[in-house]
């Protein structure tokens, strides 16, 4: 079990990011600035908390472990005057600020961008909704679901003679905070330059999950054609799929570079494919896919997984398992790396979490504090302020914290 680093500091240590988001993907976007050294405030309501705290499993908070460690906890309640105070200190600190409530919703709470950069001229704010601060929704409810939906991706996603799929985790979301977090770096650079000032970033999760899905609109206006549902398969590739092998597991195939499929084909037994006419190149493999993808899962049914693993990696052929986070959790790749460590918890005794990516050789991020209990740094928070003892006892009484 590895230990929190307490006292790593990372390469974004000493910048402050207010988070008042909710749920994945502001979350998402406050880890990776967390991970490398950011001090992410969570702000959140009294008693309640970020809603990803419900998003339980067994009773555990799983996603709030994995998704706000190295963050800190200051519960306000942003609908007292007294509170309002202390999030204006607050903002005066910070060098970042995050939201994710409907397009609108911040200006009534008084705190539209305007407002915000008269407390802190250089504050970044980033604004993320789905889909987008201004347009025709700009006031629809926008959750990942629908953005991925909308977008495409499930039109694409699943087989043709099946409904569309959606991806079983929050992807537009997911994509939106990485996105926002770049973002988020090039907006401070520009505010650490000389006369530099703040800014806003519009992040919807429908711009970046559109921008993921390939040149989706040109490939239109160039054939009038729409992205059909393949399966595994993909129309620039073959072979490429995922087939089935003796004892019931699946292994993935990519063998579109000339050389590799070639060797494939060696490896196989099959030498003469390699110069029939339907499978001489890609473009070739392509159009005829259903019959070079029998072929192959023809072959793979005869064998079991691992030893189809083991023989085509003795031959340098590009094929991997399709495996389950139970199997991953073993295995000697992930252990290797240590792409998946186990920290301390109070509730699990440890909590497998994800380590930070991508890794920096010279300024490296860490792990440094788990996830924080609603309210937890209260105290700390507010008296870097200027609230003694006395003062935060009042803003209680008030119903500020």
């Amino acid at each position: 079990m590895k230990q929190y680093q307490t006292k790593a500091q990372g390469p974004l240590d000493g910048i402050r990011v207010i988070d008042m988001s909710r749920l994945i993907a502001g979350n998402m976007l406050s880890l990776q600035l967390g991970d490398f050294g950011a001090e992410v405030i969570k702000i959140e309501t009294p008693g309640k908390g970020d809603d990803l705290r419900n998003w339980k499993t067994d009773g555990i908070e799983a996603f709030w472990k994995v998704y706000c460690r190295n963050k800190k906890s200051l519960a306000l309640n942003l609908r007292t005057d007294a509170a309002k105070e202390a999030f204006d200190r607050l903002v005066k600190t910070a060098h970042m600020l995050i939201e994710n409530f409907r397009p609108g919703t911040l200006e009534k709470m008084g705190y539209g961008p305007d407002a915000l950069h008269k407390l802190n001229p250089k504050l970044i704010i980033i604004r993320v909704s789905g889909w987008g601060q201004d347009g025709p929704y700009r006031h629809k409810p926008g959750f990942g679901t629908l953005v991925e939906a909308m977008t495409g991706f499930a039109a694409m996603n699943g087989y043709g003679d099946r409904p569309p799929v959606l991806p079983p985790l929050a992807m537009a979301d997911m994509i939106a905070g990485i996105t926002g977090a770049f973002a988020a770096m090039v907006a401070l650079r520009e505010a650490e330059r000389d006369g530099g000032k703040g800014q806003v970033i519009d992040l919807p999760l429908f711009d970046p999950m559109l921008g993921i899905l390939g040149p989706q609109a040109a490939d239109y206006k160039v054939t009038g054609d729409v992205t059909p549902r393949e399966g595994s398969a993909w129309q620039r590739s073959a072979p490429r799929n995922v087939y089935e092998t003796s004892d019931g597991g699946f292994v993935s195939l990519s063998a579109s570079m000339q050389g590799m499929c070639e060797q494939l084909f060696k490896a196989m037994g099959r030498e003469e494919l390699i110069h029939d006419m339907r499978f001489r190149t890609n473009s070739d493999r392509v159009q005829n896919r259903d019959e070079l993808d029998a072929i192959i899962q023809n072959w793979m049914r005869q064998r079991p997984r691992d030893e189809i693993l083991e023989f085509f990696d003795k031959q340098g052929i590009t094929v991997g398992p399709v495996s389950d986070i139970a199997e991953l959790m073993d295995h000697p790749f992930i252990k290797g790396r240590g792409i998946i460590e186990e920290y301390p918890d109070d509730e699990m005794e440890a909590v497998p979490m994800h380590a930070v990516t991508p890794r920096l050789s010279a300024t490296p991020g860490a792990i440094r504090s788990p996830a924080p209990k609603l309210g937890e740094h209260n105290a700390e928070l507010l008296k870097e302020l200027g609230y003694d003892a006395k003062a935060q006892a009042k803003l209680k009484d008030q119903g500020a914290i």
